[in-house]
């Protein structure tokens, strides 16, 4: 039997990922397809944890004229109710599922450390990320690198709405290169927006790896987990 290529993933999905193109915040049949995916990778071995963005609920700044800070504690928010949506998909799936908040809300989930989501990894249970990093001016991205250097990720899983990283948007240039092996210098030197500027630094320094590729199909997490070829490696 073929062997998982990580025994540890962060998995990363955009809050559009959830809505999944249709009309309304959540799309819950294709919450429920991602989790049974997520379920096959915990079947064969792997630990999942989840972080997951807020673009489906908060699209910034209402008109550009909000203070910056309260937007974006107003984000935080919208991740943890992504977060709580997403552990009641892997619960319907038959998993154990806990949310973990940067900013405490007890009522919600369980405050985040560090000790306690490797515990609740190392038990099986699938650890949701909601909160973002707990601070203004941080993206989804950056609170994605700095929780997979904590729990030491194998690799950063990057859910994406297209299939894998290209030199310029496929959708607009029909001539923009796939990549298949992209390293973190290429992605500052040549400004490829594959995901913010200080998430690519700070995976640089701290030597993380990632993989990007296409939601589209859920079955690519898996895939991606048992290291066929779907995407774009991220790499120092």
């Amino acid at each position: 039997m073929k062997q998982p290529k990580y025994r540890r993933v962060l998995l990363k999905l955009s809050g559009e990922a959830l809505a999944n193109n249709k009309e309304g915040i959540l799309d819950s049949d294709f919450l429920d397809c991602v989790a049974k995916v997520v379920k096959k990778c915990v079947n064969a071995g792997v630990q999942v944890a989840v972080i997951v963005g807020a673009g489906n609920i908060w699209r910034g700044r209402a008109g550009g004229n909000m203070d910056r800070v309260r937007a974006d504690h107003m984000g935080m928010l919208a991740t943890t109710i992504n977060a709580i949506a997403l552990e009641d998909a892997f619960k319907r799936a038959g998993l154990s599922a806990k949310t973990m908040t940067s900013v405490p809300m007890k009522t919600f989930a369980d405050p985040y450390t560090t000790r306690d989501a490797i515990a609740a990894l190392e038990a099986g249970q699938v650890v949701v990320f909601g909160g973002g990093l707990g601070s203004p001016f941080f993206s989804t991205d950056t609170a994605c690198a700095l929780r997979a250097a904590e729990i030491g990720a194998d690799c950063i899983l990057m859910a994406k709405n297209i299939d894998a990283i290209y030199s310029d948007d496929p959708k607009k240039n029909p001539n923009a290169k796939r990549y298949t092996d992209i390293t973190y210098k290429q992605i500052v030197d040549e400004g490829l927006r594959a995901l913010d500027l200080t998430a690519t630094i700070f995976c640089m320094e701290n030597d993380l790896n990632g993989y990007a590729f296409g939601l589209a199909d859920p079955e690519n997490i898996y895939r991606a987990v048992m290291g066929e070829p779907v995407g774009t490696a991220i790499h120092n």
